[in-house]
């Protein structure tokens, strides 16, 4: 009994022993209860990590418990999460919307409407009002990628922007 008290799983033979001993029959174990497809040689390996963490407050007597408790409490956790997984892949999104069909018809006209607006813009119109309104350029930094001035920048933009409105009230 005097040599128990001496004795610490946190020394590395006394764990190694540990491990050598138990870790197949907790893979035995765990391969029975759970099958093969959550991975018990991980668990294995997690619990015997929870054990290293833990060495000093775990008696070597109570070694094997804590470990095949540990690994059965990963297996468990790792059932539960598989059917939350699976829950949310049976689950549909959903294919329909709050929009009446008028709405929606509408919205397809408009979009239409701006696409046609869009290609009767001139490309220098265009480009400066995408970069824009688009990639969220200021007019400084289109003028500087454009190799123009900042006023040109901004007659392209209110030149097109007036085009749009004029183009898409037409249709």
């Amino acid at each position: 009994m005097g040599k128990q008290l001496h004795e610490n799983i946190c020394e590395e033979r006394m764990f190694s022993s540990i491990f050598n001993k138990h870790s197949k029959d907790l893979h035995n174990f765990l391969y029975y209860k759970f099958g093969e497809l959550l991975n018990p040689k991980d668990k294995v390996q997690e619990a015997f990590v929870k054990l290293w963490e833990n060495c000093a407050k775990v008696s070597p007597e109570k070694a094997k418990s804590f470990v095949f408790t540990t690994a059965n409490n990963l297996m468990l956790n790792e059932t539960a999460h598989q059917k939350v997984v699976l829950k949310h892949q049976q689950t549909k999104p959903k294919t329909y919307t709050n929009e009446n069909p008028e709405f929606l018809m509408q919205e397809n006209e408009y979009h239409d409407k701006l696409q046609k607006a869009l290609a009767n813009l001139t490309e220098a119109q265009r480009v400066a009002f995408m970069m824009n309104r688009i990639e969220g350029k200021r007019f400084k930094e289109i003028a500087e990628l454009l190799d123009i001035s900042t006023k040109a920048v901004e007659k392209r933009i209110y030149g097109a922007l007036e085009k749009l409105r004029k183009d898409i009230k037409e249709l």
